[in-house]
């Protein structure tokens, strides 16, 4: 047995080499939302032909952006790289996995630190909707002020991560949903990306998201048993 590592790029393009399904992803009939997060999976092969309208993009995130975030300050932000030269610009950033320039697009999520400054726009909107007083609005924009305001930097990128997450996975099912694929890559070099792509310094990667017409099916899903990683009021 050899000791020798793979590189990263090695190591993410080998999926391909072990992959023998053959079937097209699936097409759904039905879009109820079980049926759709047990039929979502990741695909890396896709149709370099194919173009979604900006208009569904545009859609897909729309539904994405309904995901909860910490105190409703939303600190996810999206560059869609759409644009192929631009695509051939990321790839050997990502490894050079075939995916970043044969999907339709690709859409890094970025998780904004100082998300914190946008709670008087945020919360104003909440009182010009009739849903909240000025008064109970000014409560709530000052504790965040002064509670994110005094955050160190490993916490607010920790909740620009995790918020992060949650819209990157909305995006997934919301484009599923519609008949389209996606993957999600951490498989990038974060801050070639960020020099390469001009990323502000208050944003942050959090992945980045190929969607697409799947060419080719991705793994059938295997996940541990419920029982295994499961445990009920205390260890």
């Amino acid at each position: 047995m050899s000791n020798k590592a793979m590189s990263n790029e090695e190591y993410l393009n080998k999926v391909k080499e072990l992959d023998t399904t053959t079937e097209k992803p699936k097409e759904l009939d039905d879009i109820e939302f079980f049926t759709v997060a047990k039929e979502r999976r990741s695909v890396r092969q896709y149709d370099p032909s194919f173009k979604i309208e900006e208009s569904e993009i545009r859609d897909i995130l729309e539904v994405a952006t309904q995901a909860p975030s910490s105190s409703n300050l939303q600190p996810w932000r999206f560059l869609v790289i759409q644009d192929q030269a631009e695509k051939e610009r990321l790839l050997p950033i990502a490894n050079n996995q075939q995916q970043i320039v044969d999907a339709s697009v690709v859409i890094a999520v970025l998780g904004d630190i100082q998300a914190y400054k946008n709670a008087e726009r945020i919360y104003s909107e909440l009182v010009k909707n009739g849903l909240m007083t000025d008064e109970i609005k000014d409560m709530y924009v000052n504790s965040i002020l002064q509670n994110y305001g005094t955050f160190p930097a490993e916490r607010l990128s920790k909740i620009a991560m995790i918020d992060g997450g949650l819209v990157a996975m909305q995006l997934m099912l919301a484009a599923k949903a519609k008949g389209y694929d996606t993957v999600p890559m951490g498989g990038y070099e974060e801050d070639k990306f960020i020099e390469a792509f001009n990323v502000p310094e208050n944003l942050e990667p959090v992945m980045l998201i190929s969607l697409g017409k799947g060419a080719k099916a991705g793994f059938p899903k295997t996940r541990l048993p419920l029982d295994d990683i499961l445990e009920w009021n205390k260890f």
